[in-house]
């Protein structure tokens, strides 16, 4: 039996933050991609993202390779193709 779209759709983020995570030591950098790009091919796949995020398939390809480098737009555009948002958090708690 498939889980439902909830469970699909919190998996997802849960998994990608928890990736964006590990991107805070640069020897992980990769990880972080190439969650999204796990994300993206479970979101319809990489063709479809791209589309919607109005860039070329080739360009996401590279943009979500262990060695891609991608713009924040770029960034930005497929998060929102998969229907979640850039967020920040304080690295570590802030004294009072």
């Amino acid at each position: 039996m498939p889980l439902p779209e909830a469970a699909c759709e919190n998996f997802a983020v849960e998994y990608l933050k928890a990736a964006l995570e590990k991107m805070e030591d640069s020897r992980h950098r990769a990880v972080g991609l190439l969650a999204l790009r796990d994300v993206a091919e479970a979101y319809g796949g990489l063709a479809a993202v791209a589309r919607s995020a109005g860039i070329t398939r080739e360009a996401l390809y590279r943009a979500l390779s262990p060695n891609g480098n991608p713009t924040l737009n770029t960034l930005i555009a497929v998060l929102d193709a998969v229907g979640m948002r850039l967020s920040a958090s304080p690295a570590r708690a802030l004294s009072r």
